[in-house]
């Protein structure tokens, strides 16, 4: 099977039929193998420029699992990670420290004395945080590259929450503040061993155009280091990732190779050879290649608008969920077989079994009539629909399988994380330990 659509189809159904979907396990994930691997593909060719050494790694946080982050890593991507948790998660998956970013605007003294121990490339945030890696390379030294991670201020997206290069964004040196700009040429004039710079304007929401611009100042600021020190001291620009992904159909728009080529135009200077470059891409890999699958348990009626009552629901679909006019996703009706559904669209609600009225993933939408037993699949769900999990009402964090077709259209399916168990979600919750003893039991009368 080659194309994407006829894939999922057929994996949905053989979900279905071979019992993925079961009793005590009405929702799971599916991510689609091929999917993935030419997502990376198409991602490494648009930037293979001849000349320039180039490092993609994958934003963890869009999936932190390690069989995915396995197999982006036998595709030749690497880590951008931004907890302890995440550089773990990296680790276990196998992916060298070489390819591997840390940044986040939070990093502890302990968590940069890790990264700088195994060589994990670091970008700092901010003057303080500058400041406690002077300390530690003081301390002990290190092969890690070191970099400075600044905000251009050029403006948001359509959604604020991820814009990151706004006027008050809580990441990176301001550029455009007060004296901001001085004191990053007065920064790297101190630390010669400072060669890296990074921006990221944003993810989605973000125009390309807005993109290109967040790169563009971060070069014009790379070339005023590089002139002011006499030589080629900044060697390395981090662009960030943030590729914004089309929800509304199958197609990939934008495409990373027009992301590349509005760059060539844009910011020529970045690909003729003086600078390497880091890339961060996280959605726009794995979004469209991920689906959530649920069965249908009840359907009802209220106020004439049938509502279809699912399994998934915010504790997979949580900004969809809180913010639907930013981030809709398409539904699939499908049978109790898996396959699709036909029949005369008719508006309804797809809603979740969390314990709040607008627990809904989809509202008033045209879909073939569903009926309990049927099932439905989320679709572009991917990318941290499996890792943003939301544990209202202490529902379990779903299983996902990754999937391939064999030509012939067989499905064969792989563990990608298991479900959580009863016990798993009590020892997360604190169970085995001992209660709380009432405070008049402590202080006495």
């Amino acid at each position: 099977m080659d194309d994407l659509g006829g894939r999922r189809a057929r994996a949905l159904r053989a979900a279905v039929e071979e019992g993925l979907v079961r009793e005590g396990e009405e929702v799971v994930g599916l991510l689609d193998v091929v999917g993935i691997e030419r997502s990376a593909a198409a991602l490494q060719a648009a930037f293979a420029i001849p000349g320039v050494d180039v490092t993609h790694t994958f934003a963890v946080k869009a999936a932190s699992l390690v069989p995915v982050l396995a197999l982006l890593g036998e595709c030749g991507l690497g880590a951008e990670v931004a907890s302890p948790g995440e550089l773990a998660v990296a680790r276990a998956a196998g992916i060298p420290a070489e390819r591997t970013v840390l940044d986040s605007p939070a990093k502890t003294v302990s968590e940069l004395r890790e990264a700088l121990t195994l060589g994990v490339a670091v970008n700092a945030d901010n003057p303080q945080e500058l400041e406690r890696i002077d300390a530690l390379r003081a301390a002990a030294p290190t092969s890690s590259p070191l970099g400075l991670r600044v905000n251009p201020q050029i403006g948001g997206g359509s959604i604020g929450a991820m814009s990151t290069a706004t006027a008050t964004s809580k990441f990176g040196v301001a550029l455009r503040d007060p004296g901001a700009e001085e004191w990053v040429l007065r920064a790297y004039a101190e630390r010669p061993w400072l060669n890296r710079l990074h921006t990221h304007t944003g993810s989605q929401g973000v125009p390309l155009e807005l993109m290109a611009a967040g790169v563009r100042a971060a070069y014009d600021i790379a070339e005023r280091v590089n002139q002011a020190a006499g030589r080629p001291q900044i060697t390395v620009l981090d662009i960030g990732g943030g590729l914004p992904v089309n929800f509304r159909s199958d197609a990939t728009a934008p495409s990373f190779a027009d992301y590349a080529d509005l760059l060539r135009a844009e910011v020529p200077g970045l690909f003729d050879g003086r600078y390497g470059l880091v890339t961060e891409f996280g959605r726009s890999l794995l979004a469209k290649n991920g689906a959530v699958l649920a069965r249908v348990e009840y359907v009802k009626s209220a106020g004439g608008r049938p509502i279809a009552v699912t399994h998934a629901g915010a504790q997979v679909a949580t900004r969809t969920v809180f913010a639907p006019e930013a981030w809709p996703i398409r539904v699939l009706a499908l049978d109790g077989e898996g396959r699709e559904k036909t029949g005369e669209p008719v508006d309804q609600d797809v809603a979740g079994p969390c314990c709040f009225a607008g627990d809904l993933v989809a509202r008033g939408r045209a879909l073939p009539l569903l009926a309990a037993g049927d099932h439905v699949a989320l679709l572009d769900t991917g990318a941290y629909y499996f890792s943003n999990h939301f544990a209202y009402n202490s529902l379990p964090r779903p299983a996902v399988h990754g999937f391939t077709v064999s030509a012939a259209g067989a499905v064969a399916f792989t563990p990608v994380r298991t479900a959580q168990t009863r016990a798993e979600l009590l020892a997360e919750s604190g169970g085995g330990l001992p209660p709380l003893r009432r405070a008049s039991a402590v202080s006495g009368p």
